[in-house]
């Protein structure tokens, strides 16, 4: 859990008392996450079967990778991703991943390009730590850098998707842009891409419904496929 006063602001206050007013969305998100996660690790079962083969074979490394990172009201719980990098990659370079980055094994540069590496975060959803639409959750290193109002996200869970995660599917491209004027990656994400991201998600926290949600899900399926 971050500092105990981290979320303690009128402008977070203030949500928290306009989310109280949703009791069925919230309760809808909540039933929808639990339902619709059980099915699909049920249907994607061979999937992760045969994910995990590969990924144990090619390095035989751990299948999964796990990192803490930050939900519900500065929960830090561990997220469940396929491992598509080499072991110990966090500590070999910055948290923010490129596309051509060195430190991706071959089977995780396939994983990646269709992030197939997110399946397992079914399990989080289960569980309770994350949300299928919801702001993608950070590490406690860029949480603790959140402004006031990039803080209300984290009244609800953390998501596998969000309009966010689709508008900015290529973030590489406009992270490359500003290296070329010499800046370094996690400076990048924290004062150039991360308040661009946190618009919509900000928007959604306002905005939020379970028909929401679906829409947003297909709208994450047809951004994959293309």
């Amino acid at each position: 859990m971050l500092n105990k006063d981290f979320l303690d602001s009128p402008v977070v206050r203030q949500q928290k008392e306009e989310l109280e007013k949703k009791k069925f969305s919230l309760v809808s998100k909540f039933l929808f996450d639990k339902f619709v996660s059980i099915i699909l690790l049920c249907i994607l079962s061979p999937v992760f079967l045969i994910l995990a083969v590969f990924i144990k074979l090619e390095d035989g490394g751990s299948v999964f990778y796990r990192q803490e990172r930050v939900t519900t009201n500065g929960r830090i719980f561990k997220i469940f991703k396929f491992r598509t990098m080499i072991e110990n990659a966090d500590k070999k370079g910055s948290l923010v991943t490129l596309q051509e980055d060195s430190r991706i094994t071959r089977i995780g540069s396939f994983i990646r390009n269709y992030r197939l590496d997110e399946i397992p975060q079914l399990i989080n959803v289960l569980v309770g730590d994350m949300s299928f639409v919801g702001t993608r959750p950070e590490v406690v290193k860029y949480v603790e850098q959140y402004t006031e109002e990039m803080k209300t996200t984290l009244l609800l869970p953390a998501g596998i998707t969000s309009l966010a995660s689709i508008e900015f599917k290529d973030e590489d491209r406009l992270i490359k842009q500003y290296m070329t004027e010499g800046m370094e990656i996690d400076e990048i994400y924290v004062t150039k891409i991360l308040p661009k991201k946190m618009i919509p998600n900000i928007a959604y926290i306002n905005s939020f419904s379970i028909f929401e949600d679906m829409k947003i899900m297909i709208r994450t399926v047809i951004a994959v496929l293309k």
